[in-house]
């Protein structure tokens, strides 16, 4: 019997997939499985294996799931916000949104670990930290930090680690913005540190703390001076942290100038919607004593093998992950794309814009202020910036309905009190709609206006007094036609997944597909603040409420928090739900944490900053968990046991069998699982960690579903735990890990219409392919390099480890060697040297196809082929192109006395007119370190003294 209805179009799966079906049949052969069925079969532990439909529905199209968000975003109102608490309305520029926002040459790009590849955003970073050294008046930026409130709590780690005053005392200026306040509380629990919140002039003490985070302006707009209060700090050997609004700094005295030691804040009104509290760069200044403690991510200047200026990360950036537990944070990312955006705000305003718009935004809440107090309207605060307090009495209530009447959310402070920030959006009409809310009187409003007179509210000692911007790069793109070159010439020397695939383990670098990203940038989801009223925000509700329903059906577990902002930040709240879980029955004792040797370096970190005690776990010669081993340390510990840390499948590549065991024997001692998501590509569709074992899980959704990773950052990390550890996750009993109570929620529909698009079979199919492709490429290098570890029946998982140690060994090339010389065939390199040093670690995903994987095959196999001269004696190492590569447009031209041709050198694949030239040739990092300069240098900088 045939249907009426003819079936849909092509299903939006076989477009995210890459291997096609015809393809299918090959690869399998290669891999020696005889269907998709029989590999996966002989890959996923049959004890875990769940082949059975999740629960997530069928596939929607495009065009349905577009319709169906449309319908969830129309749910949100979007209201003039003038509710402020770090939160503003701002103007993106549409050539920075069309160019940078909705670029996938700058959103799908990885993190700069291959500086030579990523020039373009490394020189963006550059503005932006250039940019945040001048506003602050500090000697050092990092290239961004998660958002303001988690940025605060890690300048109470670094004024630690640097004070030499013995207390374990904070204090914060009470008129901190609420969120930050609980960050901050947070994080200082676990580590024994006690936050002491109170007006730092009445109530500071600086000889008991070792530092103090001060508001400038105050979260109620009050504008303090505290050069009296930083001086106090330092008599005491303490250190002085300011939390600072970017606009204001435009138009007041810096930090720097006023003393402070660090200075942090949001760049979020550069130009970043609100999107209900994120993504937004979070940044951070210091001293330049103090930069070698500072945490995040540091760009600096070096110079490449011909002596050119060149970019990359400077220092130990991922210091968490050469420290591990002995780290001093657990950040290993940055919100790169939204740093990014800031900087071509302020690229393209220029110093004169900015002044333009701070201006602007003062004198429009000063004639607000001024009009409220001509109409008797008691107005708190006399020295501000952009927001004023006002003092509503029995009245408040009246008022904040009358402005919402009129489209305008304000504040409520609480006891009568009212919050009023302005912005570079704010407009007469809106100053005239807030008077009427306060006094309805159209004659007492009409004769206020005409009779106004307005002055600054900027108290003379607290005015700027220095440059702003100098540098040239915030003077010379002025028109669009500048700004939109200057962003293609940056984007241009860079390598990202629109050019080519990135093979990255433990990364899962797949297709962001344009219909997810699409929603983003809808104004009922960029314009929504983050604390706006709940009857105004069901459209964010109701998306919160599927991804938590479906993030559980895929995963198994019970209860989901989407507030971690990122993956560290999601193993960090984990952790915390756990140790929340012992204390609540009495398991005080239980500070131990369990993690494989093989584990990400976040892992460690992340139980330090738990309060828990790092005990190691061996791993086999197999890559697995050494569960003899784990057995001794659970009985070494006995009684003590808090969890265990394990990335499964293993960061090695491989399902180990033994897991449902592993998660047995820690249960048995008393403690709890987590399971590190990283992974997760491998087992959506095919097992659910919380039915066989896991108890808490976090999920890095710009991996697994399909949030891009912008150069750097946005990421998202929510936890899914089981019923029992629910009462514990971000929400409640005063735990806060992000700033904004569902962290970046604007990105988080990307993930929404993934999982919307593909449906249950869909997902499992991923995987699936996922599996298939990483086989492909073990099976077909596999002949002409080690594969390190294989699972029980020769397979891997969703990556491969091949080594490359043996290499050096004898004939001394190294990762370096290859990573680089993968450049001129086009390709970035695989993760190098993790989780085992002298390796690669390469994970292909779904969404390449098997001509893309052939061809880095072929530039693999080809570049062994080169390595094999070496070893012939034929060339030596230091004459062969693996030595000079990456090779630039600069070795077209001009001698040439190498034993191998320019043709062999520089198009290894043969001549192309689409190859993509590396910028710079190879860095120097030891120069770079030597001589560190982390903002935009004149070219002096480059010359060595």
């Amino acid at each position: 019997m045939t249907t009426l209805w003819p079936d849909q179009t092509e299903a939006f799966s076989s477009r995210h997939i890459g291997p096609r079906s015809s393809e299918i049949g090959e690869m399998l052969r290669v891999v020696g499985a005889s269907s998709i069925d029989d590999l996966i079969d002989r890959t996923v532990p049959s004890a875990i294996l769940d082949r059975s439909n999740h629960g997530v529905g069928a596939a929607l199209t495009e065009q349905e799931a577009l319709a169906r968000l449309r319908e969830i975003a129309s749910r949100n109102v979007v209201m003039t916000s003038m509710i402020g608490q770090g939160y503003y309305d701002t103007v993106l520029p549409p050539v920075i949104q069309r160019n940078i926002l909705e670029n996938p040459a700058w959103y799908t790009a990885y993190t700069p670990y291959q500086p030579e590849i990523s020039q373009g955003r490394l020189e963006a970073l550059l503005n932006f930290q250039t940019l945040v050294a001048d506003l602050t008046g500090l000697d050092i930026a990092n290239a961004s930090l998660l958002d303001e409130g988690t940025a605060c709590a890690e300048a109470m780690g670094l004024a630690k680690r640097v004070c030499k005053a013995k207390s374990d005392r904070f204090f914060v200026d009470a008129d901190t913005h609420p969120q930050t306040i609980a960050v901050i509380r947070t994080r200082a629990e676990p580590l024994g540190w006690e936050i002491v919140v109170g007006n730092p002039e009445t109530d500071l003490d600086a000889s008991t703390v070792f530092g103090a985070l001060l508001s400038y302006p105050g979260s109620s707009g009050a504008l303090r001076n505290p050069r009296a209060i930083i001086e106090a700090l330092h008599a005491n050997g303490a250190i002085a942290s300011v939390t600072c609004d970017p606009l204001a700094l435009v138009m007041l005295e810096s930090p720097g100038a006023l003393g402070a030691d660090i200075a942090i804040g949001s760049m979020q009104r550069f130009g970043v919607p609100m999107g209900g509290g994120g993504p937004h760069a979070g940044f951070m200044a210091t001293r330049d004593a103090y930069k070698r403690n500072m945490p995040g991510r540091l760009v600096g200047v070096s110079r490449d093998s011909a002596g050119n200026p060149a970019y990359r990360l400077a220092l130990q950036t991922r210091e968490q992950h050469i420290r591990r537990e002995k780290a001093t944070s657990n950040i290993c990312t940055a919100q790169v794309l939204l740093a990014v955006i800031a900087s071509m705000y302020a690229v393209y305003h220029g110093p004169e814009g900015l002044r333009a718009i701070a201006g602007r935004t003062h004198r429009m809440a000063s004639i607000l202020a001024d009009g409220l107090r001509a109409l008797a309207v008691k107005v708190e605060t006399t020295a501000f910036f952009d927001t004023i307090t006002v003092d509503a009495g029995a009245s408040a209530a009246l008022v904040l309905q009358r402005a919402r009447d009129v489209g305008i959310n304000l504040r409520d402070a609480g006891e009568g009190r009212i919050g009023i920030s302005c912005d570079e959006t704010t407009s007469p009409d809106t100053i005239r709609a807030l008077w009427r809310a306060f006094c309805p009187d159209e004659t007492r409003l009409a004769k206020v206006e005409q009779d106004l007179s307005v002055a600054s509210h900027i108290p003379a000692e607290l005015k700027r007094s220095a440059d702003l911007l100098t540098h040239a790069v915030f003077q010379a793109h002025r028109s669009e036609t500048d700004l939109l070159r200057y962003m293609r010439a940056l984007s241009d020397k860079d390598l990202a997944l629109d050019r080519t695939m990135i093979p990255l383990g433990s990364c899962t670098m797949k297709l962001n597909a344009t219909a997810e990203m699409i929603p983003i940038t809808w104004p009922e989801f960029a314009r929504i603040h983050p604390f706006a009223p709940a009857e105004q925000t069901q459209g964010y509700a109701e998306l919160f409420a599927y991804l938590e329903s479906t993030l559980c059906a895929v995963s198994g577990y019970d209860a989901i928090s989407l507030q971690p902002n990122s993956g560290a930040q999601g193993e960090f709240a984990g952790l915390l739900a756990i140790r929340g879980y012992h204390r609540a029955r009495g398991d005080d004792a239980r500070d131990v944490c369990l993690i494989p040797a093989s584990a990400h370096g976040t892992n460690p970190a992340s139980a330090q900053m738990a309060g828990m005690k790092v005990v190691v776990v061996a791993c086999d010669t197999n890559g697995n968990v050494d569960v003899e081993d784990l057995k001794a340390k659970i009985a070494q510990h006995d009684g003590r046991v808090s969890a265990i840390m394990i990335t499964y499948p293993s960061t090695h590549g491989v399902f180990e069998e033994r897991i449902v065991e592993i998660c047995e024997l820690v249960h048995a001692a008393g403690g709890q699982v987590y399971l590190d998501g990283a992974n997760l590509n491998a087992q959506v569709g095919l097992a659910r960690p919380g039915l066989y074992g896991a108890d808490v899980s976090h999920f890095n959704l710009h991996k697994t579903f399909c949030i891009p990773h912008g150069g750097g950052g946005p990421g998202m990390g929510p936890i899914g735990v089981g019923s029992h550890l629910a009462p514990y996750l971000p929400g409640n009993n005063g735990v806060a890990i992000s700033a904004a109570p569902y962290g970046s929620a604007s990105i988080l529909p990307i993930s929404a219409a993934y999982i919307m698009m593909m449906g249950d079979d869909g997902l499992r199919q991923a995987t699936e392919m996922a599996i298939l492709n990483a086989n492909y490429i073990a099976a077909r290098l596999g002949e002409h390099y080690p594969v390190l570890y294989r699972g029980a029946n020769g397979f891997t998982a969703h990556e491969c480890i091949i080594d490359l140690r043996p290499l050096k060994d004898q004939v001394g090339v190294t990762v370096d060697d290859i990573a680089k010389r993968l450049i001129d065939h086009g390709f970035h390199a695989p993760t190098v040297s993790f989780p085992v040093a002298g390796t690669f670690m390469i994970e292909p995903t779904e969404s390449e196809g098997k001509v893309e994987l052939d061809r880095f095959c072929d530039a693999m196999i080809a570049i062994r082929g080169e390595i094999a001269k070496v070893e012939a004696g034929e060339v030596a190492m230091d004459a062969s192109p693996l030595h000079f590569a990456p090779h630039t447009t600069a070795d077209l031209a001009g001698a040439w006395d190498r034993p191998y041709s320019r043709e062999e050198g520089c198009f290894p694949g043969g001549v192309s007119t689409t190859k993509y030239w590396s910028p710079v040739g190879r860095l120097d990092n030891a120069w770079g370190d030597r001589n560190l300069v982390c903002s935009c240098p004149d070219i002096s900088s480059y010359i060595e003294d």
